[in-house]
């Protein structure tokens, strides 16, 4: 049976040969994106701005998130967009009261 040392050694050789190995095919990964990007016409440009919308910045259900256009009496923030309206600003308008005195300015 192997010990802990052999076992450890042959774990550090197999991963020093998995990153030898990663470095050689993310070069042939790197000449892929190249020649896909030429092929349509990408620039590095719209391929970055491609990536600042992609899932990372979408929110729940794929939406991003509106800038909050109203604060509540606390600290509550709605953005005005459709859709059900906050209970806050549900409570102030069936008091009779104006939302745009809660508008952010």
């Amino acid at each position: 049976m192997a010990t802990y040392a052999e076992l450890k050694a042959q774990a550090e050789a197999l991963l020093a040969q998995a990153e030898q190995l990663r470095k050689q095919e993310r070069a042939g990964v790197i000449a892929e994106i190249l020649a896909r990007m030429a092929e349509y016409d990408i620039t590095p440009q719209e391929l970055a701005s491609a990536g600042s919308r992609g899932g990372k910045a979408k929110g729940k259900g794929g939406r991003s998130k509106a800038e909050p256009k109203y604060r509540g009496p606390n600290g509550e923030l709605w953005s005005g967009g459709p859709g059900r309206k906050p209970e806050w600003v549900r409570n102030i308008l069936a008091a009779g009261g104006n939302i745009e005195n809660f508008r952010i300015a």
